[in-house]
């Protein structure tokens, strides 16, 4: 491999035939989820009328480190993976750094994000036991087109409550939606108990993940033969992604390096989770000492500014109580441009790593957000999602650390998602019309 080699690949027998389970590891256990009825810790079948079957015992699997990827979802991850680990030497550059920066280019599956890695399989286990219909959450719209997508490759009917402002600032994620067939409503809304409940309270209220969560748990939950699927935060999901980081290491090993970084964009945990546990292990181990980064926005910072307490996922308090670093659950983020980071609260392992001070959070405000996406976009030809904006400058934020230091760091990042569907956000940007939001519990 020459020494300018800027993009690896892995060939399809090189996909990974497992998922990492990082709770099986951990050296200190999260607390238990609690049943919200009865406050006990939560069994599986406390979560079957809700979830697939199988998502709830991986969900709670705390003795297993991999689990077996089904056969017909690793041919689905086929049409994608493995997606390609690229040097950014255009960035390294343009910011004058000895750093080593390279990213996972998430934004080439069909949906241009990392999301499709767990629609597929939370879609094949519905179908496995014969669901027919699909409910779920969604912001910016990228979970929400990926299991569209899904729904549709495994025969199942697709219902998305997604965001009211998301909604309104992205309609071509909605109209993605609605091409793969899926029923897309604004939330709050007036079709749940839930939506009515918010909407009553406050009638101009713009919505967050924790209001469209609550509906579309109350959808599944009144619908026959419905359940309902979730984008991010809990451990099932996080573990499906972890085919991101189980490629990285592969990948950077055909580039001769090992990262002393790794850096992603932080809503609830699943694209972190994704690329960071795999690494994370080795860590675990005492056989490397890798820095791990989750960078949120500066207007929803559950990670920098929340209390680690139990809370709800969801602003109805449908969900089991989760341990988690929040915000409270009926906090409603502001407007900000990356809809998939506007949630109040961090996955239960997420939560406890950072307790455990195994990994560190950043948050970024929004404007400095987008310069790094510009910057980027202009370096390496790729316009990033405003999500992903948010890893690409804590990554400057490093990078520029070596620039004064002269020290010569290997930074890895995970490129969640393209934004050639947020164009109207970075339209605001460059007319200057786009403003940085202060939390107020600073």
């Amino acid at each position: 491999m020459s020494e300018k080699t800027k993009r690896y690949f892995l060939s399809e027998e090189e996909i990974p035939r497992y998922w990492y389970n990082i709770l099986a590891e951990m050296p200190v256990k999260p607390l238990p989820p609690l049943n919200p009825a009865t406050r006990e810790p939560l069994k599986p079948e406390d979560l079957y009328p809700v979830f697939a079957e199988e998502l709830c015992r991986q969900e709670l699997n705390s003795s297993d480190a991999w689990i077996e990827i089904p056969d017909e979802v690793r041919e689905k991850y086929k049409y994608y993976r493995s997606t390609p680990l690229v040097r950014a030497y255009g960035l390294e550059a343009a910011l004058g750094t000895p750093a080593h920066i390279y990213f996972k280019n998430e934004s080439v599956s069909p949906m241009g994000s990392h999301k499709l890695n767990s629609a597929l399989a939370q879609a094949y286990y519905c179908r496995k036991e014969g669901v027919t219909n699909v409910t779920t959450e969604t912001g910016a719209g990228q979970w929400g087109a990926s299991m569209a997508y899904a729904a549709r490759l495994f025969g199942l009917e697709a219902a998305v409550y997604q965001v009211k402002v998301s909604y309104e600032q992205k309609p071509y994620r909605r109209s993605m939606m609605q091409t793969f067939g899926a029923q897309v409503t604004p939330s709050p809304s007036m079709s749940t108990r839930a939506g009515k409940d918010i909407l009553t309270a406050n009638p101009h209220h713009q919505g967050s993940l924790g209001t469209a969560i609550s509906e579309a748990i109350e959808l599944a939950r009144t619908t026959p033969g419905c359940k309902y699927t979730l984008g991010s935060v809990l451990n099932h999901v996080a573990l499906h992604q972890t085919v991101i980081g189980l490629e990285a290491e592969k990948q950077m090993a055909l580039a001769g390096e090992y990262p002393d970084m790794v850096i992603a964009c932080f809503g609830g945990g699943s694209n972190f989770g994704g690329i960071a546990f795999p690494f994370m292990r080795h860590n675990l181990k005492g056989a490397s000492s890798t820095r791990f980064i989750a960078a949120e926005p500066a207007s929803c910072p559950k990670l920098t500014c929340g209390e680690f307490r139990y809370d709800f996922g969801d602003e109805a308090g449908y969900t089991p109580l989760l341990p988690m670093f929040t915000l409270g659950h009926d906090f409603t983020p502001p407007n900000v441009h990356a809809g998939g980071l506007r949630y109040h609260g961090a996955g239960v392992i997420v939560s406890q790593l950072l307790k455990d001070g195994l990994m560190e959070a950043v948050d970024v405000e929004q404007i400095e957000s987008f310069d790094a996406g510009v910057l980027f976009a202009r370096s390496e030809g790729i316009i990033p999602a405003p999500e992903s904006c948010h890893a690409i400058a804590a990554t400057i934020r490093e990078a520029a650390k070596c620039r004064e230091t002269g020290e010569e760091k290997v930074i890895l990042f995970c490129l969640s998602g393209h934004g050639l569907v947020d164009m109207a956000s970075y339209d605001k940007y460059l007319a200057g019309d786009l403003v940085n939001y202060a939390y107020k519990g600073r």
